[in-house]
C-alpha cells in the first residue's frame, strides 16, 4: 500500500535517523467509515514490531473501521520527535475528513499512544500548513500492555532509548508518564494488559486507570490473567485473544464504523 508521508519537508526536532525512512502512515481504509484508528507498533523506541502493525490494522479494517499504521521516529532521535510524529498523524488523519480519530499503541508504542492522549493542542488556525490547523487531540486511545509510565514500574530500555542522555531527568520522566498528565479533558480509553507481563508490569495500566478515574474520564479496562509481553493480536493466548473483538466493539459503539 502506498505510504502517506507525515511532513512536508524537514520534520521538526530532528532529521530522520540513519537507516530510518521518513515518518509515514500506511492506510487500511474502509469506505464510509466515520472514524479512523492510528496503530502504533512497539519496540522499546528502538524498532517497530511488525506483528503490532499491519496485522492489527487489517483486523480493525475487517471490523469496519479505517486504520492507519504509523511509522514514527525512534532512537537515535530527539525525545520529542516520536510525539511530534504522533500528533501530526492525528492531525493528518483528521484532515482526511474522519469525524473521530483514535490512537492505539503497544508497549513503547503504547507510551507514545498515551503521550498523544495527554499532550495535544487545538491546532493553529493561522498556520500556512492546512494540516496544522486541525486539532491533535485524539477522540479515544487504546494502550495495549503499554509502558504508560516512565517513573514507576517502567521499562528501562524504552526510558533510555526515548530520553537518551536525559534519562535520569525526573521532569522528562514525568512528562512522558501518562498518569502524571491526565486531565478532565483527556479522551476516553480502552486499556488492556496481562497480569503476568514480566517486561512491562500491569501496574502501568492500573495506575493509568486510577488517574483517569480521578478525573472522571471514561475508560474500559481488561486485565487478562496470563500472557507474555508483546502479544500483538494474542491469537494463541487464552482470554487475551478476546481483546481485539472487545476493542473493536468499543470503537464501533463510539461511532468509528460505517
Amino acid at each position: 500500500m502506498e505510504k502517506i508521508y507525515l511532513w512536508n519537508g524537514r520534520a521538526p526536532y530532528s532529521d530522520v535517523s540513519a537507516g530510518q525512512e521518513q515518518p509515514s502512515l500506511t492506510p487500511f481504509t474502509v469506505n464510509g467509515s466515520k472514524g479512523a484508528l492510528i496503530v502504533i507498533p512497539g519496540g522499546a523506541y528502538w524498532i517497530k514490531a511488525d506483528h503490532e502493525g499491519a496485522p492489527v490494522a487489517e483486523y480493525f479494517r475487517d471490523a469496519g473501521i479505517s486504520a492507519f499504521t504509523l511509522d514514527y521516529r525512534v532512537h537515535p532521535c530527539d525525545k520529542m520527535a516520536p510525539l511530534a510524529d504522533a500528533n501530526r498523524a492525528v492531525r493528518l488523519v483528521r484532515s482526511f475528513g474522519y469525524e473521530k480519530v483514535a490512537v492505539l499503541g503497544f508497549s513503547a508504542g503504547g507510551n507514545l499512544c498515551c503521550s498523544a492522549a495527554v499532550h495535544y493542542d487545538a491546532g493553529d488556525p493561522d498556520s500556512a500548513d492546512p494540516v496544522e490547523r486541525f486539532s491533535s487531540r485524539p477522540d479515544g486511545f487504546i494502550p495495549c500492555y503499554a509502558v504508560a509510565s516512565l517513573t514507576k514500574y517502567t521499562h528501562i530500555g524504552s526510558l533510555r532509548n526515548l530520553l537518551g542522555n536525559e534519562c535520569e531527568s525526573v521532569a522528562w520522566q514525568r512528562y512522558f508518564s501518562a498518569e502524571e498528565n491526565v486531565t478532565d479533558d483527556t479522551p476516553p480509553a480502552f486499556i488492556w494488559h496481562t497480569a503476568s507481563d514480566q517486561s512491562v508490569p500491569v501496574e502501568n495500566s492500573l495506575n493509568l486507570a486510577s488517574a483517569l478515574s480521578a478525573h472522571g474520564v471514561s475508560y474500559e479496562m481488561h486485565i487478562f490473567p496470563a500472557g507474555a509481553h508483546g502479544l500483538g493480536l494474542a491469537q494463541n493466548t487464552e482470554a487475551a485473544c478476546e481483546w481485539p473483538r472487545l476493542a473493536a466493539a468499543w470503537l464501533l459503539r463510539g461511532g468509528y464504523g460505517v
